[in-house]
């Protein structure tokens, strides 16, 4: 992975930027913008919301946060951020594409034919798409953990204030109840991955799966086939696209890590979902409207946001959140709000398949001492 290369695209695509001047040899455009800096009376009254939301999700749980305070941040530091968050995952990516393309093809007595373009060209490519699409997606979360990604370092709480401002315009929605939404969010979800297991079970088996992808040399090849380095539109239509990349990479094997991976993140999803909207019902008044927006917005992700989920093993249909959703209503119907508590306690209390959804399950599982099921 060329990471030199993926932080300048990431911070050129989040920030606005147009074009891929000077990040490729012979590739020749226009120069990227320069993203406005996140302003003092912004951060000054994010502190504030942020404060007031921390408080009140520290009275429920009792829990105090690792790291109180919320950071405003630009899409460009985000972005850039989220890179290093992601390394780990990334690297094991980089390094099986890489090791896949190098193997030997068995029908012929020569090397296979991918092994010196994914050699020279692989690193190069892969740090520029990575750093396309996460410049991207910083252009539409709100903030930090508005995906549960597999960081194996917990990340501090943060919104992405430009695109925090687009929402609430683009939904009329009051920006100091869009504010304490999205800090209480943040606060509850920054507590779930404070959970040494919750960061290692996310990393390692994010690190299964894109340790399972298997390059069909020849689709690789065909795509690759009508790049030309010194086009900026045809690189950009290249990396705009993302079964150019992944759509003849997947396999079988890692259908099974991939469904624990997605009923992971979306249990606590969920389950941080509840705890806010019972937090919050009673303090905002247009909770109704946010919920439903940013329902609306998840489900209309850009093909960079798709990109991500589908390389980091994310539920791009999102049918795995609505199971847990429905799972976590299930469980505070029969066993009040404390009844989802135990999601936290480590890997071995969430809910299997079958228990997901069945919420009753699961429940009754719990009461029997030393029935674990894995998951």
């Amino acid at each position: 992975m060329h990471w030199q290369v993926a932080s300048q695209v990431a911070r050129m695509v989040a920030g606005g930027g147009a074009g891929l001047a000077g990040l490729l040899p012979g590739v020749e455009g226009p120069a990227g913008q320069v993203e406005p800096e996140v302003g003092a009376a912004e951060r000054s009254r994010l502190t504030e919301v942020a404060s007031a939301a921390e408080a009140h999700v520290l009275a429920d749980t009792g829990q105090a946060p690792a790291r109180p305070t919320l950071e405003a941040l630009g899409r460009a530091e985000w972005a850039e951020r989220a890179l290093v968050q992601l390394r780990p995952v990334l690297e094991r990516l980089a390094t099986t594409l890489q090791g896949e393309a190098a193997i030997p093809d068995p029908a012929s007595t020569g090397q296979n034919p991918m092994a010196g373009m994914m050699g020279a060209l692989g690193p190069l490519l892969l740090g520029v798409q990575c750093g396309f699409m996460v410049g991207q997606l910083a252009q539409g979360l709100l903030s930090q953990h508005d995906f549960l990604l597999p960081a194996a370092d917990q990340a501090r709480p943060a919104v992405i204030v430009p695109n925090l401002e687009a929402f609430h315009t683009a939904w009329s929605i009051p920006p100091d109840d869009l504010r304490f939404h999205v800090a209480m969010s943040e606060s509850v979800r920054s507590r779930i991955c404070a959970h040494d297991w919750v960061r290692a079970r996310l990393v390692r088996l994010a690190s299964e799966y894109v340790s399972s992808f298997r390059v069909d040399a020849d689709a690789i090849q065909a795509q690759l086939g009508s790049l030309d380095l010194t086009d900026p539109s045809s690189l950009e239509g290249l990396l705009g696209d993302p079964d150019a990349m992944l759509g003849a990479m997947t396999s079988p094997a890692q259908q099974a890590v991939l469904e624990r991976l997605q009923l992971t993140t979306a249990v606590l999803e969920s389950y941080a979902d509840q705890v806010v909207d019972r937090l919050a019902g009673p303090l905002v008044p247009s909770l109704g409207v946010i919920r439903e927006a940013r329902r609306r917005h998840r489900l209309e992700r850009s093909e960079a946001d798709r990109f991500v989920q589908r390389l980091l093993g994310l539920d791009p249909s999102g049918r795995t959140h609505d199971l847990a959703a429905a799972f976590c209503t299930g469980v505070v119907e029969r066993a009040g709000a404390g009844g989802l508590e135990p999601l936290l306690a480590g890997e071995e209390f969430l809910p299997t398949p079958s228990e997901l959804e069945a919420p009753g399950l699961w429940l009754a599982r719990l009461e029997l001492p030393g029935e674990e099921e894995s998951t």
